[in-house]
């Protein structure tokens, strides 16, 4: 199983929340300052959020020798 840091799933949610809240905001043609606000908002929570919420602990690996129990 690959393993992945809290640092690198809380920016990529970052990143998604950011770009679904941009692409959301320019479908009218333009980017006000409440739609930025909205966009950084979003990034900032995705970001704590994901950041605070800890990864399951792996399971044990009964399958390769020398693993696990």
């Amino acid at each position: 199983m690959i393993r992945v840091s809290s640092a690198a799933k809380a920016v990529v949610a970052g990143l998604a929340a950011g770009a679904a809240a941009v692409g959301t905001a320019v479908q009218d043609g333009n980017f006000t300052t409440g739609e930025s606000v909205t966009a950084a908002l979003a990034v900032l929570s995705a970001l704590g959020i994901t950041y605070a919420v800890p990864n399951r602990p792996g399971e044990v690996d009964r399958v390769t020798p020398g693993r696990g129990i």
